[in-house]
């Protein structure tokens, strides 16, 4: 069932749990998010970077059809919008939600662009994400990690200048492998929900950052976790795990990896309570 990323997460919002992201590569990575929902119940988001797949039509056009005869509810959403090239091929691809990155320019040109990209995508019934402060990338954590953080009162003016459905926001995460120990501003995170109660938040860089910390960060706000790594990872391991055996089953190379894919997502699933939130139409 093929729903906007607005529903999933207000009903995310309103009922308490936090709602997976994972940010898928193939079509077996798709599958495995699907099954994974539908073995628990659970509504789910799929992220898509506008550069995995040379025909991102085609790539989205497989995960819409795939979804459309599930039960359970599934948004597609294109993950970090960098250019308009990227969001008019999203929009015009089949995506029920668009993220505008523009957190890296100055406030001002950010409420500008991504005002614009709500414009474009509100009538079409498209949702937005958008992003204020700024997620790094892992390796540079120890460096840059708790650097331009997002401002509780600007997120709220933000939310009020642009009419974003969700809003990504840095509170200490980082995209990645973390390159020192995450240090999640949980305080940052109360501030910022008093400023924007009424709108869902989005953790960016949810891989590496630790089961207490995510569960916490959904118990205080937090309805959307994006993951990548650790999924892929997850899937590593057990791919290396099965080829210690010199007698491996060539044919099972793939579903070793899903197997771990699967079984880390699951796990998140669990932790956010996110398990059995699904509705049907």
């Amino acid at each position: 069932m093929l729903v906007t990323m607005k529903e999933i997460l207000d009903r995310a919002k309103k009922e308490g749990y936090g709602v997976t992201a994972p940010n898928v590569q193939s079509e077996d990575t798709v599958r495995a998010v699907i099954h994974v929902a539908e073995e628990l119940r659970a509504p789910m988001i799929i992220d898509v970077n506008a550069f995995i797949h040379p025909d991102l039509p085609w790539f989205v056009h497989m995960i819409r059809e795939l979804v459309s005869t599930s039960s359970v509810p599934f948004a597609i959403n294109l993950d970090h919008g960098k250019s308009y090239e990227d969001l008019m091929l999203g929009i015009r691809s089949g995506f029920t939600s668009i993220m505008v990155d523009r957190s890296s320019l100055p406030y001002e040109e950010n409420v500008k662009q991504t005002k614009e990209v709500v414009k474009m995508c509100k009538p079409l019934g498209i949702s937005v994400e958008a992003e204020l402060g700024h997620v790094g990338q892992g390796e540079n954590y120890s460096v840059d990690g708790t650097s331009n953080l997002t401002e509780p009162e600007m997120a709220a003016r933000f939310i009020k200048e642009t009419g974003v459905d969700c809003l990504a926001v840095a509170i200490g995460t980082a995209h990645g492998r973390y390159k020192g120990t995450p240090h999640i501003d949980f305080e940052r995170l109360e501030q910022i929900v008093k400023a924007c109660p009424d709108t869902p938040l989005v953790l960016h860089g949810g891989s590496g950052t630790g089961n207490e910390n995510l569960a916490k960060a959904v118990r205080n706000g937090i309805q959307k976790v994006n993951l990548a790594t650790e999924l892929v990872v997850a899937g590593k391991e057990e791919l290396e795990k099965f080829i210690q055996d010199p007698n491996f089953d060539k044919w099972k190379l793939i579903p070793s990896f899903i197997k771990g894919y699967e079984d880390r997502l699951a796990h998140y699933v669990k932790l956010f309570g996110q398990e059995g939130k699904a509705w049907t139409e």
